[in-house]
């Protein structure tokens, strides 16, 4: 099992699902290689853009991001993203643990849309995401 106990943790999660702040992505990293204890290591305003200047490859992290988007011109939508960074060079073992300590994060970063698994920075494009989203949302009205 993580640790996700650090208070820290909670507090960054309400602070990206309120609509009144501008934080839109908070990052949690463990304490250390052999470690198991999760902490808040990041937040920030400048959405996924922003969050992969903190992604480390050495790191298994988990990042949770508020997402805006429009369907239409009359329209804003903020939908939520459970991230799994596993970096490249992130130790067997740790990755191994990854897919239990999930389940613990989820149980503290609990609403969200869609969960993206991530390997390479590239993996975090907006505008794949954007239509993951589109499609998890239900209705469509462009087709997506």
């Amino acid at each position: 099992m993580a640790d996700v106990s650090d208070p820290e943790i909670a507090n960054a999660y309400n602070e990206v699902r309120d609509d009144k702040t501008e934080t839109n992505w908070l990052l949690i990293d463990y304490e250390g290689p052999r470690s198991d204890k999760l902490k808040l290591t990041g937040t920030g305003s400048g959405g996924l853009t922003e969050l992969k200047e903190h992604l480390n490859d050495d790191n298994a992290s988990f990042a949770y991001v508020r997402i805006s988007y429009a369907n239409d011109k009359e329209s804003q939508r903020e939908k939520f993203v459970l991230v799994v960074w596993i970096g490249g060079g992130v130790k067997v073992m740790r990755k191994a643990k990854i897919s239990v300590h999930s389940a613990d994060v989820k149980a503290v970063l609990r609403t969200f849309s869609i969960e993206v698994a991530a390997k390479d920075k590239d993996d975090l494009e907006e505008e794949p995401i954007v239509v993951r989203l589109r499609k998890a949302g239900g209705a469509s009205y462009d087709r997506v």
